[in-house]
C-alpha cells in the first residue's frame, strides 16, 4: 500500500516504523525539517518538509497514487483539513485523522464525524486510546497486558510467571486435563527476548511471559491459575493532569464510587482547571518526583500509581519512587520503546506504550478484510487478530486438526452467535461469520491470507 503520514512526531514515527516495516510504501510530512531528516535517516521511508493539509504538499508526497492518508499532528484541525484535501483533491480511499481534543469526541457531538458531515473515515484518540486502556489493566490487575475482543466477549492477556505460580512445569495440554471448564489458552510465550507459539509439551517457567486468550468471565480466574490474585483498586493516584489524566479520572469517576482518585499535577493552571472540572477527584499542584506531595497525596495507601506524564523519565522516576514509597503497584506510560525492559526489571509492574496502541487502531484499516481487531505485542513481534470466518476460508467445515495452520500461528478463541466463546481444540469445527481470535509471529502474518480468504490484497 501507498500511505502518507501528516506528522513525524512520537505518534507518527510508530506508525511509520510498523508500517514500512511491512513493505509498505510510507511517505512522511512534517513542518519541521529536524524530525523529518531523523525518521528518512532512521526508516525506509520518504520525508517531505511541509504543511500535510496543503495540496501542493500532498500532491509532491503522491496522493494522486496513494491507498491511505493518516493524519497525527498535534493540531486537530490540521489532521481533519488534510483528510478533507486529501478526499476533495486526491480522492484518497481511506483517511485517519488524530484528534487529542475531547470537547470533539463528547457523545453529544458523534455525529460530527459521520460519513454525511466529514471526509474522515476513522477517527483515532492515542490519549483515549491509552487511558482505557489502563482502565482495563486495572480491571484485572495482575495482567500486565488486557485486550478485549468480539465486543469484549474475549480477552488476550499478559501475564508474567513468578517463581510461586502454581503451575510451573505443568506441560500445557496437562491444563485442559486439570481444569477441563476453563476457557482460557495460552497461545504464546515470551522467553529470553523471543516469543514463541508453545506447541507439543512446553511448559512454563519462571519469569516467563504468557499471553492467554480467555473467555473474559473467567478472566479473573484464569489470573489466579497463574498466580495472580491481586484484588482490584479502591484507591489510584495519577502523576500527570493530562488530557490522559483527566479523562481516566473522569471515567473512574463515573465507573465507581467507592475508587478513591487522586492527582498531582505541576502546572498550576492546569491544576485549578481539571480541579473545578473533576467532581470527586483530589487534586495536588506539585510534582510526583516530589516525595513530600507523594507522601501528602496518600501513595503509601494507594493500591496503584499511574504514572501518565508527558515525560518518560518523570514517569520512570516516579512510578519507581512511588513503590518505594508504599503504593502496592505502579503502572507507568512510556513512549521510547528501549525503557520498557528496563522499567519492568526494576518492579514496575507494568508500562503502556501509546504508539503501539495507536498502531493498533491503525492496522486493523490497513490489513485488508474481514479484519475487526489487530493488536501487536512485544514490540510488533507477534500480533493477537480478530477476524470473520468467511464461506470461501479453507478452515470452513472440517476439524481443525486437518486445517494447515502455519506454525507460527495458533487459534485461542472463537466466537459464535450472540455470546458463545469457544476454546478451541483439534475437534472444532469453524463455521461460517465465526470470529476467531488468534495469535500471529510477525513472519506467519502474510500465510494467513488464505485462511480467511477474502481477496488477494487481504494481507
Amino acid at each position: 500500500m501507498k500511505i502518507i503520514i501528516c506528522g513525524a512526531g512520537q505518534v507518527g514515527f510508530g506508525i511509520a516504523e510498523r508500517l514500512s516495516a511491512e513493505d509498505n510504501d510510507v511517505t512522511v510530512i512534517d513542518t519541521s525539517p529536524r524530525l523529518v531528516r531523523a525518521i528518512s535517516d532512521t526508516l525506509d521511508v520518504q520525508g517531505i518538509v511541509g504543511h500535510g493539509s496543503h495540496p501542493d504538499i500532498l500532491a509532491q508526497a503522491g496522493a494522486a497514487e496513494a491507498d491511505m492518508i493518516i493524519a497525527v499532528t498535534f493540531t486537530d484541525e490540521v489532521n481533519m483539513m488534510a483528510c478533507e484535501v486529501a478526499n476533495a483533491i486526491f480522492n484518497i480511499p481511506t483517511k485517519i485523522a488524530r484528534v487529542r481534543a475531547q470537547p470533539y469526541l463528547l457523545p453529544e457531538y458523534r455525529t460530527l464525524f459521520s460519513r454525511e458531515n466529514t471526509a474522515i473515515d476513522v477517527v483515532i484518540s492515542p490519549e483515549t486510546a491509552v487511558a482505557e486502556m489502563v482502565l482495563r489493566r486495572l480491571a484485572l490487575p495482575g495482567a500486565f497486558e488486557a485486550i478485549y475482543f468480539a465486543d469484549e466477549r474475549v480477552v488476550a492477556m499478559g501475564i508474567t510467571i513468578d517463581e510461586d505460580c502454581p503451575i510451573i512445569n505443568t506441560p500445557l495440554p496437562q491444563l485442559t486435563d486439570l481444569f477441563p471448564d476453563l476457557n482460557a489458552l495460552v497461545v504464546a510465550i515470551y522467553r529470553q527476548e523471543k516469543l514463541f507459539v508453545p506447541h507439543g509439551d512446553d511448559q512454563l517457567l519462571p519469569g516467563d511471559n504468557v499471553y492467554v486468550i480467555a473467555d473474559q468471565r473467567q478472566a479473573i480466574r484464569t489470573l489466579g491459575l497463574f498466580g495472580h490474585e491481586e484484588q482490584q483498586a479502591d484507591s489510584v493516584l495519577i502523576g500527570g493532569g493530562g488530557n490522559i489524566g483527566l479523562y481516566l479520572a473522569h471515567k473512574l469517576e463515573e465507573r465507581d464510587s467507592r475508587i478513591q482518585v487522586r492527582i498531582i499535577e505541576a502546572n498550576r493552571e492546569r491544576a485549578e482547571m481539571i480541579a473545578e472540572d473533576l467532581k470527586r477527584t483530589v487534586v495536588l499542584n506539585g510534582s510526583s518526583l516530589d516525595q513530600e506531595i507523594l507522601r501528602e497525596a496518600g501513595v503509601q495507601r494507594s493500591d496503584v500509581f499511574v504514572a501518565l506524564t508527558n515525560d518518560d523519565k518523570v514517569n520512570v522516576l516516579s512510578s519507581l519512587l512511588a513503590k518505594q514509597e508504599g503504593s502496592a503497584q505502579a503502572m507507568c506510560l512510556i513512549s521510547g520503546l528501549a525503557l520498557g525492559p528496563l522499567v519492568s526489571s526494576l518492579g514496575v509492574e507494568s508500562f503502556i506504550d501509546p504508539r503501539a496502541v495507536t498502531v493498533s487502531s491503525i492496522l486493523q484499516h490497513v490489513r485488508r478484510g474481514r479484519i475487526r481487531g489487530v493488536h501487536p505485542v512485544q514490540n510488533g513481534a507477534g500480533e493477537v487478530i480478530e477476524a470473520e470466518a468467511l464461506d470461501t476460508s479453507p478452515m470452513i467445515g472440517k476439524p481443525l486438526r486437518e486445517v494447515e495452520l502455519p506454525s507460527g500461528v495458533r487459534l485461542g478463541a472463537v466466537v459464535r452467535g450472540d455470546d458463545r466463546v469457544i476454546i478451541p481444540d483439534g475437534d472444532t469445527v469453524i463455521k461460517p461469520h465465526d470470529r476467531v481470535i488468534l495469535m500471529a509471529l510477525r513472519d506467519q502474518i502474510k500465510q494467513l491470507q488464505h485462511l480467511f480468504r477474502v481477496s488477494l490484497e487481504y494481507f
